[in-house]
């Protein structure tokens, strides 16, 4: 259990991380990959040649002789919303770090390049039922207090039901929003939440996991325990067959997870606990600017 001062210091270091990504790699990309709502005018000026006859100003250009044309530009306010997934399994991780702090650092990046392109942020915290709801504002002292709320957030259930979450954006969201969905997706059952939801918001999913969730060690005999449902079995790692059929559930989930938001028409990204997610993201806001 953190203390105050513990939590206080994991803000700071997490808030002056997130701020050099989003000023030194993130600028730009993150502004681009997302449209604004629209299309609002913004001054009349003189008409130059290439500019849109159709944009033209009738009034203005009878009232002083020559044309004017009107000038647009794209409303850029935006409203992000992560749906995080903080049920028993993000706890999980072996190498470097857990699920639940991949998740936190990824969250906390979006948080502050949204907050640095002037765009609102909010928050669904959900394991099987919405634990925590923080509707969408700007500012930095509000990305500060998603922070805290990232490190501190202590879920009352265990479980995992990303059709909850789906359908609390759904409910809560009235206009157009994009919506990261942040989660190890061993759930089953959300595919037509997801459809529902990408129909109305710009829906990507960001799957944490970590190397042993992909493959056993062969180290003998294992209890393991399931985290969300406390059931403990024994498996044999020594045998090739075990070890091979756990690998293939793992690329099966994968498979699965990946055909689901294919089908809604949303983005997923895989993550990899200890992996340097920042080129992951980076990556994508540069595809998705081309």
């Amino acid at each position: 259990m953190m203390t105050t001062a513990d939590i206080i210091r994991k803000v700071r270091e997490l808030e002056i991380k997130s701020r050099k990504l989003t000023n030194h790699l993130f600028k730009g990309e993150y502004h681009s990959a997302f449209k604004g709502r629209g299309m609002s005018f913004k001054e009349v000026r003189e008409y130059q040649p290439g500019d849109d006859v159709r944009f033209i100003d009738w009034n203005v250009s009878a009232r002083f002789g020559h044309p004017f044309s009107k000038v647009f530009e794209e409303e850029r306010e935006l409203t992000v919303l992560l749906l995080i997934d903080v049920s028993s399994s993000a706890l999980f991780g072996t190498t470097y770090q857990r699920k639940k702090d991949l998740i936190t650092e990824v969250s906390a990046v979006i948080t502050f390049a949204a907050i640095n392109n002037n765009d609102k942020v909010g928050v669904i915290f959900f394991s099987d039922k919405i634990e925590q709801y923080i509707p969408p504002r700007k500012g930095k002292d509000h990305a500060l207090y998603i922070v805290r709320q990232l490190l501190t957030t202590q879920p009352h259930r265990k479980g995992t039901k990303i059709a909850e979450a789906l359908r609390h954006l759904n409910n809560s969201m009235k206009q157009r929003s994009i919506a990261f969905v942040l989660s190890d997706f061993l759930d089953v059952d959300y595919e037509d939440a997801l459809k529902v939801a990408s129909r109305k918001h710009d829906l990507i999913g960001i799957k944490a996991y970590d190397r042993m969730d992909r493959m056993l060690p062969d180290v003998g005999l294992l209890e393991v325990e399931d985290s969300e449902t406390g059931k403990t079995t024994y498996v044999d790692t020594s045998d090739a067959f075990v070890r091979k059929e756990y690998q293939d559930q793992f690329y099966r989930n994968n498979e699965q997870c990946k055909q689901t938001f294919v089908k809604a028409g949303a983005d997923l990204l895989h993550l990899e606990t200890g992996e340097d997610y920042v080129k992951v993201l980076q990556k994508f806001f540069i595809n998705r600017n081309r």
